[in-house]
């Protein structure tokens, strides 16, 4: 009898050992006064047609509207065929900063390519996208 009651009391604070316990996280909030928003001039750009073989430069501006200087982390194009280039060092309130992307066009036909801009200012990065018809050489 005594085993009995001591494999049930090990059973019992062994099953009291999977018990979880909920933990509720308040939302964090940020002011205004701490966003440092950007504000893009053109988050989409149609270049139209353009020869084959000729590369486009496409330029997206942004404006820091924010409190705090902003700066660009990572900037990463869709793909091989697009190289960028962007402001480097910190952009400072009320002042602004670039994005250029520059295609290739090497290949004829439609075309929509994105570039993924991270910054400091905000935490999901922003898609900007440049759309247009490569066409062929005569």
């Amino acid at each position: 009898m005594k085993t009995v009651k001591i494999t049930l009391a090990a059973l019992a604070f062994g099953l009291m050992s999977f018990t979880t316990a909920t933990v509720i996280e308040q939302p964090t909030t940020v002011s205004a006064k701490e966003a440092s928003p950007v504000v893009w001039k053109s988050e989409t750009v149609d270049v139209g047609e353009i020869p084959q073989g000729t590369p486009k430069t496409i330029e997206f501006s942004f404006k820091n509207t924010g409190t705090k200087s902003v700066l660009i982390t990572n900037v990463k194009p869709s793909c091989g065929c697009t190289a960028a280039d962007y402001t480097k060092e910190a952009v400072a309130p009320g002042k602004t900063g670039y994005v250029k992307a520059t295609y290739n066009a090497a290949a004829a036909g439609a075309f929509a390519k994105t570039i993924t801009v991270t910054t400091n200012a905000e935490e999901t990065p922003k898609v900007l996208t440049f759309k247009g018809t490569v066409i062929a050489k005569s």
